[in-house]
């Protein structure tokens, strides 16, 4: 089963009538395209897109209420392909990382509104079950995720750490208990364990059992290993993604474009993480993004550790993974913010997100009029979840006085003078 089912789009009125009172209209906003439109959201999808102006009402009906987007750019919300909530903002801890449920659901809703603040309406989260943890962190996550519907949609991938031979056993016995249990994506590290093939086919078999996605960690450093898994993976439904795949980029070029070839065949995709990934510091990189597209691969971009004991400092923000596929990797703009938007929700199982009349009404607005100065300094925010707005980020930035100001005329924010 997808993350999230696929809903049609409501059926448009057939006559006009009074306002719906869940209505949005969003003002003034500019498209990518370089157009100033209006757009009318309602029963969570979008109703019309118009030229400015032109949907203040229609026919008798009036539209709700209105947000002014005037030097605003508006997109297609983000979505977050990988992120781990169970270990989320735990890098200040003292001591070992508390796996309570209490403090597993409490880092996993404040990752996840952080997220959402930064535009990313759908989470796909990594949950380490068995050892330790048993399925405790797993229930605190689905409970985080109960907590946060109508904000933002979670979804768990459980990852077990050993499937195959004796020890095995309980790894399997847990992975099924973690489906019934509510975990949407089957996972984990087949690097990890001793038999990584036999984990593949252990993972591929219970998501076929059940219907369900899969979603494997793996450095992609043995080539050999790749292609048996690609070999396995083709065909199924609804679907297999691998990340970070950071050695991938360091094998030679010619194997790497086979291994490409190889994915693409069979349908795989690849979540990269140019944030700094999941993983120890000495296995950092990121998978060769423009050789992977270039073979086909739907490639999208996580966010990997939120301030963890991977990454201290890491942000969860998609639009600085946007910004580093395309300051680092050279992807234009807009393929770099394709990866974290449209294939990362298609990575999810999500339905496609177009500003256009009958897609769903999952937005971004981000202080902007165009795509590469977004990515550049994108800091004020305004999220659409569910055709509503659901977080607001405002930044203001103010300058003292001076002579070249005046004299050039140049742009400033504020009401006063700073200090």
């Amino acid at each position: 089963m997808p993350d999230s089912r696929p809903q049609p789009p409501p059926p448009p009125s057939s006559s006009p009538g009074p306002a719906d009172p869940s209505s949005l209209l969003l003002c003034g906003a500019r498209l990518t395209d370089g157009r100033t439109v209006d757009v009318r959201l309602g029963r969570g999808h979008i109703e019309a897109v118009g030229t400015a102006g032109s949907l203040g009402t229609v026919g008798t009906r009036a539209c709700g209420a209105r947000v002014d987007l005037s030097g605003y750019l508006l997109l297609p919300a983000p979505a977050e392909p990988h992120a781990h909530a169970d270990t989320a903002l735990s890098a200040d801890a003292e001591g070992p990382v508390s796996y309570e449920p209490q403090d597993v659901q409490r880092r996993a809703t404040e990752a996840a509104l952080l997220q959402l603040g930064h535009g990313a309406t759908a989470l796909r989260a990594h949950v380490r079950v068995g050892d330790v943890q048993g399925l405790g962190a797993l229930a605190a996550v689905l409970q985080a995720r109960r907590a946060l519907r109508g904000l933002a949609e979670l979804t768990t991938v459980a990852m077990p750490r050993v499937l195959t031979g004796v020890a095995g056993a309980d790894g399997l016995a847990m992975l099924r208990d973690a489906v019934k249990m509510g975990a949407s994506v089957v996972g984990g590290r087949p690097d990890l364990d001793p038999d990584p093939t036999g984990y593949v086919e252990a993972v591929l078999e219970m998501a076929s059992e059940h219907g369900c996605p899969v979603d494997l960690h793996t450095d992609a450093g043995d080539p050999a290993r790749l292609a048996r898994l690609a070999a396995m993976a083709g065909g199924l439904r609804p679907g297999v993604a691998l990340s970070p795949c950071g050695d991938l980029g360091r094998l030679p070029f010619e194997v790497a474009s086979r291994t490409a070839d190889q994915l693409a065949a069979a349908g795989v995709a690849v979540v990269c993480l140019p944030q700094g990934g999941c993983g120890g510091v000495d296995r950092r990189g990121t998978a060769p993004v423009r050789l992977l597209r270039a073979a086909g691969v739907r490639v999208a971009a996580g966010s990997g550790a939120l301030r963890d004991v991977s990454n201290p400092v890491g942000r969860g923000d998609p639009l600085e993974a946007a910004f580093l596929l395309a300051s680092r990797h050279g992807l234009p703009p807009e393929e770099a913010y394709d990866a974290v938007s449209s294939s990362a929700r298609a990575v999810l199982g999500l339905p496609a997100v177009r500003v256009e009349a009958g897609f769903p009404a999952e937005l971004l607005a981000v202080r902007g009029d165009r795509l590469a100065g977004v990515l550049s300094l994108a800091y004020s925010r305004i999220v659409v979840h569910q055709g509503r707005v659901v977080a607001r980020t405002s930044a203001v930035r103010e300058y003292c006085s001076s002579a070249a100001s005046v004299e050039l005329g140049l742009p400033r924010q504020g009401r006063g003078e700073a200090p």
